[in-house]
């Protein structure tokens, strides 16, 4: 019974431990930000603002992709991959944004 405990409490604190990292903290990091389906080849309907941190990509929410002009105007994220400093969590697959600090377009 004993073990059975043990193994009981070892198994909840191991299904706890992996639901704390699903949520992984971004501190200021510099990426790529671009339109997800357009240029980072996402599945989904219509356009939407993505970033690209450590090489993956993950639709952003709290900032519209519209946020920062027109994103099929000529250095949109739709047609231009530009660089952003961003601050948050990716929670669920998704990137949550506490900062997005776009760059100027070159």
């Amino acid at each position: 019974m004993k073990n059975l405990f043990s193994i009981l409490i070892l198994s909840l604190f191991a299904t706890f431990a992996m639901a704390q990292s699903e949520d992984e903290k971004i501190e200021l990091k510099n990426v790529e930000a671009s339109c997800g389906q357009c240029n980072f080849g996402l599945e989904g309907k219509g356009c939407n603002l993505a970033v690209k941190i450590d090489g993956k990509a993950y639709f952003v929410d709290n900032v519209g992709i519209n946020q920062h002009g027109n994103s099929h105007g000529e250095h949109g994220y739709c047609m231009a991959i530009r660089k952003a400093d961003i601050k948050g969590k990716i929670v669920d697959g998704r990137f949550k944004a506490k900062k997005f600090d776009l760059h100027p377009a070159k």
